[in-house]
């Protein structure tokens, strides 16, 4: 999934340096930090879409870190990179959070379907691209585009991102806060206002009807 935003943890220099150079190669947004201290700020600084994660790192260990990810509620999908091979470090591995495993020394290539493979498993479970809302209406989970008649619709970033979110999570209520999680850095101030005008922009393109409004808690996509 091109454009998607990684978070690579990674202490050796030469291995970030060339993981990160390949990655971007590949069309993705790195973020690299060189500690776990370092790590922990980027996460909950920004929304990444996958959290690539070496273990025996300065500061916190890879493993730490993302089990505290996962108890505040960061649901990036994560790999981690690590010489570790016993069994006991995969089954901890697993049991803090990962969704992935991969051992050093690796094959770039074998990183990148990884990736690539998680990045889209993680979130859809349908054996094609394409997921068909009807009259004419469909979306592209590997490109995450929203086709009317097979023409791309211009959605805004942010918008992207909310209709991404409610693919993700079908007849689903999703509340304010968690939009506003999702969709806003820790940075940027969320607005109600803006949130408005990005659900009406939606509803002009899928209909008003499939995006309900639910009073004080929030809004559901329905799938049917």
């Amino acid at each position: 999934m091109a454009n998607a935003k990684i978070l690579l943890l990674e202490d050796d220099a030469n291995l970030n340096e060339t993981v990160t150079e390949f990655l971007e190669d590949e069309g993705y947004d790195v973020t690299s930090t060189y500690d776990g201290y370092e790590a922990q700020d980027k996460i909950y600084e920004s929304k990444f879409d996958l959290l690539l994660l070496d273990v025996n790192t300065p500061g916190i260990d890879g493993f730490t870190l993302l089990k505290e990810a996962r108890e505040n509620d960061v649901v990036a999908p994560s790999i981690f990179i690590t010489s570790l091979d016993g069994v006991d470090d995969l089954e901890r591995g697993f049991n803090s959070g990962c969704d992935d495993y991969i051992r050093k020394p690796f094959v770039l290539k074998e990183l990148s379907i990884r990736i690539e493979t998680l990045l889209r498993r993680g979130f859809f479970h349908e054996a094609n691209d394409m997921i068909s809302l009807g009259e004419g209406i469909e979306y592209n989970t590997k490109s995450n585009e929203l086709l009317v008649n097979g023409v791309a619709e211009t959605l805004g970033n942010k918008e992207s991102a909310l209709f991404k979110l409610f693919m993700q999570h079908p007849n689903e209520v999703l509340s304010h806060e968690r939009i506003y999680k999702e969709l806003w850095d820790y940075d940027e101030d969320p607005s109600d206002t803006a949130l408005r005008t990005y659900i009406k922009n939606i509803r002009k393109i899928i209909g008003k009807d499939r995006i309900v409004s639910i009073k004080k808690q929030g809004y559901k996509f329905t799938s049917k």
